[in-house]
């Protein structure tokens, strides 16, 4: 494939030296200085985002009016999203979006769901609360992936109604709310922890990542898996379990 990078920082360079390994060409990269404006659309084939949340949207909606899928890895736009899927549904467009595109952390987000389907007669006893860690460069707090561990949380156990997020502590809640603490640390790619805990015993599950290779592999993936496609997906139906 000939894949377009939108964002060429960290992550993006990562995403590069792995689509490369797979067979598939870079023909464009946008970054500050040269905008999506500025690159041509006309042969690539998958384009894959990772930029920042105020420039997500416009980036998507750019794309569809090249006729160019997108893969968006950028977080904390979520609540544009109705607007945008209409957007790509009207035009005819292909998105792929994910909170997190690791392989590994999307096997978390199935059994974070399955826990909590399992905890939920027994939440008399348990606190469930979610930490997470990252680089101090990492702009959204909490991040996307923690969002969504909370909010799969909510639909699978209905005794928990809401989540509260605190920085560096973790918060007050009732006790059908749970906590989610993010935390703020040099060189820390990303680790996500679920625990139940009562005064018995805690049991918690963890996803720990040791550097950026499973994001980006994961995007490179779902870009393969979008080219061609029409639609509005995530990375559960690239992953089906």
């Amino acid at each position: 494939m000939k894949i377009g990078l939108i964002g060429y920082g960290k992550m993006g360079k990562v995403i590069e030296k792995i689509a490369v390994s797979r067979g598939h060409e870079i023909i464009a990269k946008s970054t500050r200085t040269t905008p999506v404006e500025d690159i041509d659309f006309t042969n690539i084939d998958v384009a894959i985002e990772f930029t920042a949340p105020e420039m997500a949207v416009k980036h998507i909606k750019h794309c569809v009016n090249q006729q160019t899928p997108v893969v968006v890895g950028t977080t904390a736009w979520i609540e544009d999203l109705p607007k945008v899927k209409s957007y790509v549904q009207e035009n005819n467009g292909a998105l792929l979006h994910a909170s997190n595109f690791s392989i590994g952390v999307n096997i978390f987000f199935a059994v974070n769901k399955l826990l909590a389907r399992l905890m939920e007669d027994h939440m008399d006893s348990y606190d469930c609360t979610i930490a997470e860690t990252h680089h101090t460069q990492k702009i959204d707090a909490p991040s996307g992936t923690a969002v969504s561990l909370a909010n799969d949380i909510l639909l699978e156990n209905a005794n928990l109604t809401s989540w509260l997020h605190e920085e560096e502590k973790t918060p007050e809640v009732q006790n059908d709310q749970l906590g989610v603490t993010s935390f703020r640390k040099k060189g820390v790619p990303g680790t996500h922890v679920v625990r139940y805990n009562s005064e018995i015993d805690t049991l918690e599950i963890k996803h720990t990542a040791h550097n950026r290779m499973g994001f980006a592999l994961g995007a490179v993936l779902a870009a393969e898996w979008l080219h061609g496609k029409t639609g509005i997906y995530t990375m559960a139906d690239v992953i089906q379990f």
